[in-house]
């Protein structure tokens, strides 16, 4: 569920960057209004489901570490908050 400028700029990155097999991108700023770094307009809070072989032998931290570093221009500016889920495709069938 894509709608905002900032989301789809999350949405593109991650998917040049991962490749990903699934990928979510929810803007969940309206559940955080009145809150630190809440901003009229939305578009500071995120959650992010992803699920790609780019994560394949890697630590759930090394997986998150490496979505900071592609979104890092994101999370210097607009985004104040990140929550993910990262998982790999055989993680993934195991739902």
């Amino acid at each position: 569920m894509t709608t905002g400028t900032v989301a789809a700029a999350i949405t593109r990155k991650l998917e040049q960057a991962l490749a990903p097999e699934r990928l979510t991108v929810v803007d969940e700023s309206h559940r955080h209004e009145g809150h630190s770094g809440a901003r009229p307009g939305g578009e500071t809070h995120f959650r992010v489901e992803i699920v790609s072989a780019g994560f394949d032998g890697r630590s759930r931290l090394e997986r998150q570490r490496l979505v900071y570093q592609i979104l890092s221009e994101e999370l210097a500016g607009p985004v104040h908050a990140l929550s993910m889920t990262v998982r790999t495709p055989a993680e993934a069938g195991e739902d």
